[in-house]
């Protein structure tokens, strides 16, 4: 049973993050496509926009491929944790977290369910299993620092942008 709800996690989250990232690259399902997606990048003081946007993307998409098909685990669960954790702090960080007042509810639920799979691993009802595929685990618990500091540094500069804005408006007053 272990297995069969590992797969259900990882069919259901792996092809609506490949849906997802196939909007930001390919313009699919009604999505905004790479120029949107920049366009996204730039009002979100992310730069250069466009290697963002295709790092978003693709994050999402190659994640959720991964992800689906149970390959190369852990990748996949990272890059869906990764495109997460920068939505939830570029998109919706300031806001109440119900997904109804534009808040981060959704992206933090695909992070758990990302980080979940990447601790318990694909199970047997994936590619990894079929063709003795075992990446060691510790790869899961890099990349996933790696793209939190990412994250970090990406986000620093609106920080103390934001702070230099606060405290010129409490001058002001």
């Amino acid at each position: 049973m272990r297995d069969l709800a590992l797969l259900a996690l990882r069919a259901t989250t792996g092809s609506l993050m490949a849906g997802h990232g196939a909007q930001k690259l390919f313009g699919w399902f009604e999505g905004p496509g790479v120029e949107g997606t920049e366009a996204m990048m730039e009002s979100l003081k992310l730069k250069p926009s466009r290697p963002w946007a295709v790092l978003g993307g693709a994050s999402e998409f190659g994640g959720g491929v991964l992800t689906l098909l149970g390959l190369l685990d852990p990748l996949g669960p990272v890059g869906i944790a990764g495109a997460m954790a920068m939505a939830t702090r570029t998109v919706h960080w300031d806001k109440p977290i119900w997904a109804t007042a534009g808040g981060a509810e959704l992206p933090v639920t695909n992070f758990a369910i990302a980080s979940a799979l990447m601790l318990s691993g694909p199970g047997k009802y994936s590619l990894d299993h079929a063709l003795g595929i075992r990446l060691p685990r510790w790869i899961g618990m890099l990349g996933l620092l790696i793209a939190l500091y990412s994250v970090a540094r990406a986000t620093q500069e609106e920080l103390e942008e934001a702070k230099e804005e606060s405290a010129e408006e409490g001058a002001q007053e």
